[in-house]
């Protein structure tokens, strides 16, 4: 394994509850499973690949599909297990790289999720062995689906934090703000080794490999930069909200208004 990826792998370790407990109760959270309920039927055979510590994983064990968790990080495997049986759902949980997906689990698979390893492969190699692995995972006509960090994600968390500095002159966040003005991706150091996307990128990332009716769709909506308001308000409220954010999520125009991107497309 490379040095990177034993970053990420540490940090996920090191840091599996919070993971666990970061998306709790968020848009980014409550609307991907809206748009992955609509999209995976129940009973599908599924394959979520980089899932971290098992909230997506769990949520769709509890649907009634028959769900394979892998990630890097053995801790959040741990973890993915005791939240399914806690949940009272069952789930299988494997520690290994999606670099090396193809050795640990057995397809093909109706749907492939590889909703976190992008956000880290820091070399277009391995993102490129990534998607292939996936991909061969999966059925033809299966469901894929894959999650991207906007390089504008911290711009966003910047202006919804009382607790950070705006705009502080930081080496890594003036590259990233450089790639931003320039319109290209970056990676590097952030919150551990990571690869933030241009979401222009996106569509011909994906155009290299056999997927029809490539879609995207914004995985926070509207909602992200004033998360914290919106999701203080009544529950009646914040149905309305999550309602808007949903019926925009997949218009073109407002893709950026996220931090993260889902792709959703079917293998040729």
């Amino acid at each position: 394994m490379n040095t990177d990826r034993e970053a990420v792998r540490a940090y996920y370790n090191r840091g599996a509850m919070a993971e666990w407990r970061r998306i709790a109760g968020r848009p980014e959270f409550l609307l991907t499973c809206r748009f992955l309920d609509r999209e995976i039927p129940a009973g599908a055979r599924v394959l979520d690949i980089g899932g971290g510590p098992g909230r997506y994983a769990i949520h769709l064990a509890g649907r009634g599909c028959d769900v394979t968790l892998v990630d890097l990080a053995e801790e959040n495997v741990r973890l993915a297990r005791e939240m399914a049986a806690e949940a009272g759902v069952t789930i299988r949980a494997v520690a290994g790289d999606a670099l090396d997906a193809e050795s640990l689990v057995e397809g093909p698979f109706d749907t492939v999720l590889l909703m976190g390893p992008l956000y880290h492969l820091t070399r277009a190699e391995d993102r490129d062995r990534a998607m292939r692995a996936a991909l061969n995972l999966l059925k033809p006509g299966g469901r894929f689906f894959a999650a991207f960090i906007l390089t504008t994600a911290d711009l966003i968390d910047i202006m919804k934090s009382t607790d950070r500095t705006p705009l502080e002159p930081d080496p890594a966040n003036t590259a990233l703000r450089a790639a931003i003005a320039s319109g290209h991706g970056w990676e590097g150091d952030a919150f551990t080794r990571a690869r933030f996307w241009d979401i222009a990128e996106i569509r011909p990332f994906l155009a290299a490999y056999p997927l029809d009716d490539v879609t995207l769709f914004a995985q926070e909506g509207i909602l992200s930069p004033c998360e914290g308001r919106i999701m203080g308000g009544t529950p009646e409220e914040i149905t309305r909200w999550l309602d808007l954010a949903e019926a925009l999520a997949m218009r073109e125009e407002y893709l950026g208004w996220s931090e993260h991107i889902l792709a959703r497309g079917s293998k040729k």
